[in-house]
């Protein structure tokens, strides 16, 4: 009896073994293929996105891109390349991508909705750093704000005004009006408008002038300084008066000239009007 029973468990093992066995090969003929040709999608596919990121990242260093968006546009390529591969693997196992896509979707969209602001500044950052319509170190004014340019980011830039604030400006904000750039060249043009009165002598007061703005140590021979008269006012005559000076000096040249100006005009007793209000009583007979 014993022996039958041990006879009648060592089939049944062969049976089940040959069962293992055999659904084991029918899943290594149907879908053993199809799990190589997946692996090898993914290992050639991980391949060729390095690679094409890699491409695209000399390239960008040939035309001297920008360091920040140089790393941001080769992380782009090279996870957008990979997910496209991954799904790719996973069709080649037979597994139903069209779902997978839908969703894949609609976080996209629900997550761009959220993020619009921020994906909008990412936006200004790229075509900010593409152009380069500033660099940090210039004096700008750009998005209701104006003073020099300390750091920027994918998000904002930081801009510092002549009082030493600071103001953060969404990049967004930047790209949307007008952007005047006081640093891109190399010299900048100080204005200021000085008025004399009609009594005073015109040709005088040209000459003081003009020694004003050769005598400056800020000032330029080239192009040359301009004194003219720019209009005959209700209380005065009104000089245009212009210099050139480095840009980096624009400030400090501005301020000095208004103070040597007086001092020139005063010295040659050449007034400077200003409104006058006269009060008289009148009196009234009862």
């Amino acid at each position: 009896m014993n022996i039958t029973k041990e006879l009648s468990e060592m089939s049944i093992e062969k049976a089940q073994s040959g069962y293992y066995s055999e659904l084991l090969i029918n899943f290594v003929s149907e879908y053993g293929m199809n799990l190589i040709g997946a692996i090898l999608i993914f290992y050639f596919g991980k391949i060729i996105a390095r690679s094409l990121s890699r491409v695209a990242r000399k390239m960008m260093q040939r035309y001297e891109v920008d360091a920040m968006l140089t790393d941001v546009v080769q992380a782009t390529i090279y996870y957008s390349l990979l997910i496209v591969v991954i799904i790719a693997a996973l069709g080649q196992l037979g597994v139903e991508t069209t779902s997978f896509m839908a969703i894949l979707g609609a976080a996209g969209l629900a997550i761009g909705l959220a993020l619009k602001d921020t994906l909008s500044n990412i936006g200004a950052a790229v075509i900010i750093l593409i152009f380069r319509p500033f660099k940090v170190g210039d004096y700008i004014s750009a998005g209701g704000a104006e003073g020099t340019v300390e750091s920027m980011n994918l998000f904002n830039t930081t801009i510092s005004p002549v009082d030493n604030r600071t103001i953060i400006v969404p990049n967004a904000a930047i790209t949307k009006g007008n952007i005047v750039n006081f640093s891109n060249k190399p010299v900048r043009r100080v204005d200021h408008t000085v008025g004399i009165g009609y009594e005073d002598d015109i040709k005088k007061a040209k000459e003081v002038l003009y020694k004003v703005l050769t005598s400056n140590r800020y000032a330029l021979t080239d192009p040359a300084p301009l004194v003219a008269i720019s209009e005959l006012a209700e209380s005065s005559v009104n000089f245009t008066v212009r210099v050139w000076v480095k840009s980096d000096e624009y400030w400090n040249a501005y301020y000095e000239l208004i103070e040597q100006i007086k001092l020139a005009l005063d010295e040659h007793g050449i007034s400077i009007p200003y409104p006058q209000m006269a009060i008289r009583q009148c009196s009234t007979s009862a």
